[in-house]
């Protein structure tokens, strides 16, 4: 896909989520695909957006030394939390106007994970793995946005989940709450 403005290094990732070392578990957005005009406010125009992510498995990974050191494999809750992660950048073409920017406007962005249904892991993902996570918003509904995700190494199923997030960006109406998230007090 070429000329994808989606396209994210870990440069721009790390601008955009809040995470850091060991947490910042993304390492490339490979693509963003919008349902709908990203100027549309209506969150039925989001649902059908696509991400896909990658996430390099190295064994310096922090989480190898505990487990399991003698067979290292990716914890099933770091598969969630990459997954989480990936599927966040949902958002990303409906509130970062600007790519030359992303910093100065998702510091008003916040990603909080509130559920995960069905979780399966299908085989354990190692050292070595690159895990490509794809994620797709399959409700949107104001703040609360639900994903389908399938995670894959070498074009094999290794995990799955249904993930439920709490997606508040400034700028976008917090039509729940009958406030603005626009209006900010002054400083």
């Amino acid at each position: 896909m070429e000329n994808n403005p989606y396209r994210l290094t870990i440069e721009q990732i790390r601008e955009f989520l809040p995470h850091r070392a060991p947490f910042l578990l993304v390492d490339r957005i490979l693509e963003i695909h919008p349902a709908g005009d990203v100027n549309d406010p209506a969150p039925t125009a989001k649902v059908g957006t696509r991400v896909v992510g990658l996430k390099n498995v190295t064994f310096n990974e922090p989480c190898f030394q505990g487990h399991f050191p003698q067979y290292s494999i990716l914890p099933g809750v770091l598969i969630v939390e990459i997954m989480a992660q990936v599927a966040s950048f949902s958002a990303f073409p409906y509130i970062i106007k600007d790519l030359a920017h992303i910093a100065q406007t998702a510091k008003d962005f916040s990603c909080i994970l509130v559920g995960v249904d069905g979780a399966r892991f299908r085989r354990p993902v190692v050292p070595g793995d690159q895990l490509r996570v794809e994620t797709t918003v399959t409700k949107c509904r104001g703040r609360l946005w639900a994903f389908s995700c399938v995670a894959t190494v070498d074009g094999q199923k290794v995990a799955e989940a249904e993930i439920i997030a709490n997606l508040v960006a400034l700028g976008e109406s917090k039509s729940e709450s009958g406030t603005e998230a626009g209006t900010k007090e002054p400083q």
